[in-house]
This record gives structure tokens, C-alpha cells and sequence, in this order.
């Protein structure tokens, strides 16, 4: 599980961005001690490796609990997860709803519903993966989960100040730089993407990662809050306070992936971040792991 880490050197980094969207705003300095980081994103066969060795059940194949989730419909507590499906034709793209739906018997293993399965997917980012289920693995794994800063200086690949993991400027015409969105969003992708793509199908960074932009977001330890620090933040700070009703706690989620459009999701960038709630995986949510010293 080892055998793929790149060594970061320990580094003082400025953070964040003033030029996209206010939740990477401030710049912040931090110093990132040392650290081990997996060249590629978990795969299938990586997670279908420590799902043999132990048993795991992931989040989205267990049945809810119908005392935590009061007055829902039975069809709603099945084991299931969040699943993107591209809409007929244009849309509008302030409704989510239009292409994620909760499916019943979508998990790692059936990442499009219950009647797909990851037979040939072995080399694709494993998805579906809450929070609690990347840790799991990464702790079988003897490794950990990044925190924002490490990933972030990770996808920076020795850059200092770029938007994006390869350099200042936006993919050009022709270019084939990461995994996002090319096309029409939500509804006609350019062939080749729409969907995840094999782990290290892109070039990598200049510390030798890959997929630090696009394909999956990636999970991370920290505490999500919509104005970053330097300081770490506590699980009651990462409630949405425009849903004070569910006390969900989210963490920071990383990196981008393959439904970020430059016309509804530009963020595909080292500095972009994300909340996500940990009991929640989704069609473009994986992760990778650290190493310390």
C-alpha cells in the first residue's frame, strides 16, 4: 500500500485564493511538516482489497436507521447513495436536483445503481466512499488521511501562487490537462469525458502526483468552514448555517472532478475546496493517503 508515496519536503505555503470564490479567501501562511503522499487516487482494486481482507461494509451499503431519520419513507431508508445522471438537454443550473438523485443499491461496487458494477473499472477512483469509509481503509492501510493543508501544497506540485496544479494558465484548446468537464454541463459531455477515468490517465504535477485536479474530490481531515485558517476548526463549525435544522458535520473535500464545468464548478484548482457531510458519498467522491514521519 506503500509502495506508491511521493515525499513532500516541509515548506511554509500561502494558501487559499482572492481570485475565485470567497470560501478560498484569505490567503493564509502555513508551515506543512513532511509528509508521504499516494501518487494515484485509491483505486477499486485497492478498496476491493481491503474489503476481502476485512469485511468492510461501506456507509452506503447499510441499511439507515429509521429512529435517525423520523417520519421517512421506507424507500428511502434502503442503502443507497448519491448518484449523477446526465440530464436530457440543457438546464438550469442552480438546481442539483435536476442531476443527483438518491438511488437505492448505488455503492462502490454499482457506482451507477444497483444494475452497474466496477468490472471494468478496476483502475478507476473508487466512489460512494463516506468519510468514515476512507478512513477506514486508510488506517488498514497503516496510512492517514491528508489534511487541507497537505493536500493543497501536494496539488501545488512545488508551484508557488498558480491557479491551477500545472501553471498559471487554463487548458487550451486541444490540451488534455485533467479530468473535468468538457462540454455542454450537466447534459453532453465531449467524448472522453463525463465519467471518471483511470488513476493517472493525465500528466502529473511537478512532485510527480496525479489527478490533483479533477476525476474525484478527495477527502480530507479537516473541519469544512466557509472562512479557512490557519487554526483548525471544531466539528460544530462545519454545520451549513443555512440548515441549522440538520447538525450534519462536514469536512473539506479537495480537488475537483470530472462534473466541474468552467460554467457552473471552476474547481479544478489547488486552492478550491469544498464541504462535504461525512455520512455522504457521491458518483465524484474518492480519496488518497498520507504518510508521516
Amino acid at each position: 500500500m506503500t509502495d506508491d508515496l511521493i515525499r513532500i519536503p516541509a515548506q511554509t505555503a500561502v494558501l487559499g485564493s482572492e481570485a475565485h470564490y470567497p470560501e478560498e479567501s484569505p490567503l493564509r501562511q502555513v508551515d506543512v511538516n513532511a509528509f508521504r503522499i499516494q501518487a494515484y487516487q485509491v483505486t477499486n482494486a485497492q478498496f476491493a482489497e481491503f474489503v476481502d481482507a476485512t469485511g468492510y461494509l461501506t456507509v452506503a451499503e447499510r441499511p439507515l436507521d429509521p429512529a435517525d431519520y423520523p417520519g421517512a419513507p421506507p424507500e428511502n431508508l434502503q442503502p443507497g447513495s448519491m448518484v449523477f445522471t446526465r440530464t436530457a438537454g440543457p438546464v438550469d443550473l442552480r438546481h442539483l436536483n435536476l442531476w443527483w438523485t438518491w438511488t437505492p443499491g448505488a455503492s462502490w461496487r454499482h457506482p451507477a445503481g444497483p444494475h452497474s458494477s466496477i468490472a471494468k473499472r478496476a483502475d478507476h477512483p473508487v466512489v460512494h466512499v463516506a468519510y468514515e469509509d476512507a478512513h477506514a481503509y486508510a488506517g488498514w492501510a497503516g496510512l492517514a488521511l491528508p489534511s487541507e493543508a497537505e493536500w493543497e501544497v501536494a496539488a501545488r506540485g512545488g508551484l508557488t501562487g498558480a491557479a491551477y496544479t500545472w501553471g498559471e494558465e487554463s487548458e487550451r484548446p486541444g490540451q488534455r490537462l485533467a479530468n473535468f468537464w468538457h462540454g455542454d454541463f450537466p447534459w453532453r459531455p465531449e467524448p472522453g469525458y463525463g465519467r471518471t477515468s483511470p488513476v493517472g490517465s493525465f500528466e502529473p504535477n511537478g512532485y510527480g502526483l496525479f489527478d490533483m485536479a479533477g476525476n474525484v474530490w478527495e477527502w480530507t481531515v479537516d473541519w469544512y468552514t466557509a472562512t479557512p485558517s490557519a487554526r483548525p476548526a471544531a466539528e460544530a463549525d462545519s454545520y451549513d448555517p443555512q440548515q441549522p435544522q440538520f447538525r450534519v458535520p462536514r469536512k473539506v473535500v479537495k480537488g475537483g472532478s470530472f462534473l466541474c464545468a468552467d460554467s457552473y464548478c471552476r474547481r479544478y484548482r489547488p486552492a478550491a475546496r469544498r464541504p462535504q457531510p461525512i455520512d455522504t458519498g457521491m458518483s465524484h467522491i474518492g480519496f488518497r493517503c498520507v504518510g508521516r514521519d
